[in-house]
């Protein structure tokens, strides 16, 4: 079991909950080593003054703030801690913001917020089920490994997800980053109606179990390949196309292959998909509210499942 990299207390308003936050996440990059070809020798790095290309120890850095033309201002580690974030033990919520409002932009890492006692597992799971219901994400500030983060705190499935956010500051605009953006030319609207006709016929549930890291799955590969001495035989990527592409005539095609790739005719295809339809009784909660988000009901936020399935069958 994976240890928890941060415990603290969550809370809100007179509400303490002691807390422990887990990573959500795990790295499956393969990483390698670095040797001098034709050589077992392996290449490290190391920290050399490059005026004397002596090796220097680490209490023997300081750190340097580069003002330009070769000036700089050194600062030593102690000073740094000295203004660093309070390590404070609590996570305090300032407010609850709609987690639709939240740009996917702002988003950085994923952990679970778990109680670390089962003796506040009653106020836990109150503030659970209140997000739950409610929809919302409650908005703080912690401090983990000395850096102060922005994070927001939502309901997960049986348990509190807690993502840390990008500051505002953070964020880099595209004209900020690209400089002088594209003209778009105002597409046409038989053009656009094709290419939305296309998104339709590509639209389908997310089933993320579905899509694999198939580049670190090859690098497997090839290292086993390697380790019993055999070679790998490799594709070779297809010759660019000169041709000059129609639009229109290239999106109907995107189409026509969608629609007849199940080998069914358009509307066998529509009507089987309409029978397959399920009840809204087998719908989950999240489902039920796009739906209504869809049929415009009002209030949504605010109901529970069974409200919204009432809503919806009125509608």
């Amino acid at each position: 079991m994976a240890r928890p990299v941060w415990s603290g207390a969550l809370s809100l308003g007179l509400v303490t909950v002691p807390v422990e936050l887990y990573p959500a996440v795990a790295d499956h990059t393969i990483h390698f080593h670095q040797f001098e070809r034709g050589t077992s020798d392996r290449i490290r790095n190391r920290r050399v003054n490059e005026r004397t290309g002596e090796e220097v120890t680490q209490d023997e850095i300081v750190k340097g703030y580069d003002l330009g033309g070769g000036d700089h201002v050194l600062v030593e580690p102690d000073e740094l801690d000295e203004i660093a974030p309070e390590r404070s033990r609590r996570i305090d919520i300032e407010q609850f913001v709609e987690l639709d409002e939240i740009d996917p932009w702002f988003f950085d890492k994923t952990y679970w917020l778990k109680p670390a006692k089962e003796d506040f597992a009653k106020a836990y799971g109150l503030l659970l089920q209140a997000m739950d219901r409610s929809e919302k994400a409650g908005v703080a500030k912690f401090v983990l490994r000395g850096k102060e983060y922005l994070a927001a705190i939502r309901a997960g499935e049986d348990v509190m997800v807690l993502n840390t956010l990008h500051f505002v500051a953070d964020l880099r605009k595209p004209k900020d980053v690209m400089g002088k953006l594209p003209d778009l030319p105002k597409p046409r609207p038989k053009e656009l109606d094709m290419a939305l006709a296309l998104v339709d016929e590509m639209t389908a549930p997310w089933k993320p179990e579905e899509y694999r890291d198939e580049y670190s799955k090859r690098v497997e590969e090839l290292i086993k390949a390697k380790e019993a001495g055999k070679e790998i035989a490799h594709e070779e990527e297809p010759e660019p196309s000169a041709d000059v592409v129609d639009l229109f005539e290239a999106l109907s095609r995107s189409v026509k292959n969608r629609k007849g790739g199940g080998g069914e005719e358009p509307k066998k295809k529509a009507a089987k998909k309409k029978a397959a339809k399920p009840a809204l009784s087998e719908l989950s909660k999240s489902d039920l509210d796009k739906l209504a988000r869809e049929q415009g009901v009002k209030g949504r936020s605010k109901m529970t499942r069974a409200e919204l399935e009432k809503a919806l069958k009125a509608s």
